[in-house]
């Protein structure tokens, strides 16, 4: 999966444990211009350097998978948690950030007051 944003945050890289490193990031993404989301990405091991190359108010394309996992508490019930987890990044020019969708095509207007008027409509 892919998506388009600005950077909004990008964290220190978290050591979980010795064998296991983090790295968060939000991004703005604005499908509806007026009603923003910020989504929290990560990148774990050695996809934490992604972040190295960019700063906040980018405009990049993440490539992400899309993971998820149950856990159950001690009373037996059982939550589930998403993880968005970044393997590519690419940052964006200004131009290529719109994430508007393109115009869609049309077919060239025809000028009709050009055409001979033999029609036989009434109107």
């Amino acid at each position: 999966m892919e998506v388009k944003g600005k950077v909004h945050e990008i964290s220190q890289v978290i050591t979980v444990s010795e064998k296991f490193k983090k790295r968060e990031l939000i991004l703005e993404y604005a499908e509806n211009p007026t009603y923003p989301e910020y989504v929290k990405f990560e990148a774990v091991q050695d996809k934490v350097n992604l972040f190295d190359t960019i700063k906040v108010g980018d405009n990049v394309e993440l490539f992400f998978n899309l993971r998820g996992r149950p856990w159950t508490d001690k009373t037996g019930k059982t939550s589930y948690f998403n993880t968005l987890s970044v393997w590519r990044l690419t940052p964006l020019g200004a131009a290529e950030a719109a994430s508007a969708p393109a115009a869609p095509e049309y077919a060239t207007p025809v000028d009709i007051t050009a055409a001979p008027d033999d029609d036989d409509l009434p109107f």
